[in-house]
This record gives C-alpha cells, structure tokens and sequence, in this order.
C-alpha cells in the first residue's frame, strides 16, 4: 500500500502541472485510495509483485566458495610407504621392504667328495652294492642318488636309513625308494650349516615374477635351491599340517605376502579366520579384507556361511552370462569379480567347538567353489583324524606337511609316512593335486619386521571395505 500511495501522489503531482491542479487532486491517492475498496487489497499487491517479479528472476544466485586443493603429502624417499589411498591403482610393494638375503649353506666340493665315500664305506659295511652316481647340494640338505647294483632290493637301502643317519651323525636322514622317473634312490643327508631360505630370493625369481596368476604362491625351494611355486587357483584348496614350530605360520604368512605381491584388492579378496587371535592380527585393516580377522568361533560358522551364499550367488551370474569360471566372466563382461582366499589359521580349535557346522561349509565349498573362484587355505597344528576327517581330506588334494609327531599324523595328512623325519625350520612335504608322491621343499623366511613394512605398504592403498 506504501508503494502505491507514493507512485499515485507522484502521477498526481505531475498532472497538476501539466493540466492543472484539478485533475492532480481527482488521481491524488487521498482521493483515489478509497474507491478501491476490498478489490484494492487484491489487486494492489497482486500488481506490485508482477512488477517486480522480473527483476526477482534476473536475481543472481550467490556462489558457494570451495576450498583450496592442498597436494597431497608424497612419502620421503626410501620410506617403506606407499601412495596415498586417494591413488585407487594398486601398487606393488617394492622388493626394498624384504631384507636382502645373506650367507650360503651349501657344502663344497670337497665336503661332497667325503659325502659320497662315507655313504658308499657305509653300504659296503652292511652288505649292500651300490655307489653313488650324483650329487644336489642344496641350501638345507643334500641328495645322494645312489644306484643299487645287480639283485639288490631297495627295500634293503630304505630298511638302512636309521644306521645310515648314525654312520652321517646327521640327525635324521631320509631316503626316498626310488626317485621316481630316475631308477635311483635317493639319500637326503641335512648339510652341517644349513642356510636360511629368504622370502625375496623367491619373489625376485623368474618362476615367480613371470607367473602370469595373481594367486602365485613362493613357497620356497627344492632341495636344490631351486625357487618352487604353485599356483592356488590350480591346487584348489590347500591343506597344511604340522607341530608346534615346525614352519606352519611363516608358510602361512608367505602364502599372503606372495598374493599382496602379486594382485591388488580388485583382483583378490582374504576373508581371515584365527580363533588364536595371534597370528592373522597385523593384516588387519589392508583393503584386501573382507572383514576384519574374525576370531570368534560363531562369527567364523557366520564367516564361512556367507561364503557358501557368495558361491551361489557367483554361480547365478556366471550362469546369466554363459561362461564358466571367474576369468571367463572377467574377460568377457569386462567386470572385476575378485577371487575369495578364505584362511583358516587353525582348524582345530573349530572343530573342537563347532565341529559338524565348521566340516559342512567346507566340504561344500571344497565341492564346488573353485569354478567361482573361492579357495581354501586351511591349516592345523594337530592332524589327527577327528580335526581332518575323511571329508575334508578328500577334497584337499593340495596338502602340505611340516614336522610331524609321528607316522600316524603324516599318514592322516599325506597319506604315507615321512613327514616325522623332516628337520622343522620350514622344512616340508608338498603334494600337488594329482601327484603319487609329495615334493621335499624348504619353506621361505619371511620375519615379522617385514611383515609389518609389507603390512605397512598396503595399507596406504586404500580402506578397507566390509563386506561380510
């Protein structure tokens, strides 16, 4: 009403000087106002928003200001960090986190050509002919192959492994009848000074970089020092058993550290199960999780079931887009559908508490889930049949034994005796899937301070994100 009083008192003021003041006082507001009425409280407004309602649009809208991009801060150089987690591509740890290997165990020349004479003079002593037709030092122990003569038995040279131990003075000595593909036996002597076998001597190998599978497993080497691998998506699962201190959690350790070596959280994903709270714990937190270490056992019945349902779920895509396994599914769709490693530090523990629930899920992603590209590490210092039963061990044909007790527990693992007169430290038997006789390896050292700067690495990656 203001607006109009004063635009109206204005017209009127200037047609009292155009036509007189007459005509002002009849369009004056004072005159005017009154006539309108209650129409006058409608119209009026209505016509001063109108008026204004142009220069209301043409209004400019104010700006949020955004902050200031700050650079990230880049590690020093030589740090053992890695990238920020805002950089989503995955980057290998460097091979300066590992510490460089140092000493050679390996027995020379002269120290064979005693070897070789000592284990002929013994076999001439007990009545059997044979000689010794080669030698492999290797880093831990070293192989005399020995070539019976006419009509001898090689039951005779194996019955002879405990006097042949005592004639060496080697602690234990073991004897394979015969080496298979050589028509020799083999007589495993441990060196005086056995060598360590460093984890980055098997990472910087040929056989491992060149592998083209992101679960490349660095095991270790052959008793001729060879780098061995293996690859868990061809196992597909992989049993391992042995006693306190024989080498069970370094290998368990090495297995995750060859994976993080070789695949980003894209390409595989662990789910961690470690009822002793201890061995698992420092991965906490790396992207690669799925959830953190479960360490309860109702949460690892949980844990597992969720990877039963994940299998059924992989096999209704998988079945959608026609193909058959997970690199089939990723070559054709172009999508990233991760591999699942799920790790069992300690079955027994389970199987004490859970047993029925706990031997269900695996078996039945034993069964089935290599298709979908789930595998089980599953390991256990007691290897007695009540914690390996006979379902389990049927569908772990990839087994790995440390030092046993006795026969009994390296027959429940690998079904033959042996593994008793293994030397511990990461010594070991490998049987791959579908081999009669399992493979002498040295397990690879992998210390915690390198765990922790490995650990340290990947975290930096980026978060973690839950899924289970």
């Amino acid at each position: 009403w203001l607006a109009v009083v004063v635009v109206l008192d204005v017209l009127a003021a200037r047609l009292s000087l155009d036509l007189g003041g007459k005509a002002g006082r009849v369009l004056s507001s004072r005159v005017f106002l009154p006539y309108l009425g209650r129409a006058g409280s409608v119209l009026v407004p209505l016509m001063f928003l109108v008026a204004l309602l142009p220069i209301l649009i043409k209004l400019p809208k104010p700006k949020k200001r955004k902050p200031p991009k700050r650079p990230s801060p880049k590690p020093p150089e030589g740090s053992s960090e890695g990238p920020e987690s805002s950089d989503r591509k995955y980057r290998p740890p460097p091979l300066s986190l590992l510490s460089p290997p140092r000493g050679d165990g390996k027995p020379d020349a002269k120290a064979l050509r005693e070897g070789v004479e000592r284990i002929e003079g013994l076999l001439s002593d007990f009545g059997v002919e044979g000689r010794v037709v080669r030698a492999h030092p290797g880093p831990v122990v070293t192989l005399y192959e020995v070539e019976p003569g006419p009509g001898v038995k090689v039951s005779r040279i194996s019955a002879l492994a405990d006097d042949l131990a005592r004639g060496m003075k080697a602690k234990r000595i073991r004897v394979q009848a015969p080496i298979p593909g050589a028509g020799t036996v083999g007589i495993e002597v441990p060196n005086p000074k056995p060598s360590v076998v460093y984890f980055r001597d098997v990472v910087e190998s040929e056989v491992f970089s060149e592998s083209p599978s992101p679960l490349t497993l660095g095991l270790g080497v052959d008793i001729s020092g060879r780098p061995f691998c293996a690859d868990l998506a061809g196992m597909p699962h992989l049993l391992i058993a042995g006693a306190t201190g024989s080498g069970k959690s370094t290998c368990l350790n090495t297995i995750i550290a060859s994976i993080l070596f070789k695949a980003g959280p894209k390409e595989v994903r662990f789910l961690m199960i470690d009822p002793k709270m201890l061995e698992l714990s420092p991965y906490n937190d790396i992207p690669h999780l799925l959830s953190p270490v479960v360490t309860q056992p109702r949460k690892a019945v949980a844990a597992l079931r969720w990877a039963v349902d994940e299998m059924e779920r992989r096999y209704k895509v998988l079945a959608e887009h026609s193909v058959r396994n997970v690199a089939d599914f990723n070559r054709k769709s172009g999508g990233s559908m991760p591999y699942i490693v799920v790790l069992v530090d300690e079955l027994a523990d389970l199987m004490l508490v859970l047993g029925s629930e706990i031997e269900d899920s695996l078996a039945r992603l034993a069964q089935m889930a290599r298709a979908v590209g789930i595998h089980l590490v599953v390991a256990t210092q007691r290897p007695s049949v009540d914690v390996i039963t006979g379902v389990i061990k049927a569908n772990f044909p990839s087994r790995i034994s440390f030092q046993v007790a006795s026969k009994v527990d390296s027959r429940t693992i690998l079904d033959r005796h042996g593994a008793e007169k293994l030397l511990g430290k990461g010594d070991m038997l490998f049987l791959p899937p579908g081999s009669a006789e399992p493979i002498r390896l040295h397990g690879a050292y992998i210390s915690d301070e390198e765990v922790e700067r490995l650990v340290g690495w990947v975290r930096r990656q980026g978060p973690r994100e839950d899924t289970v």
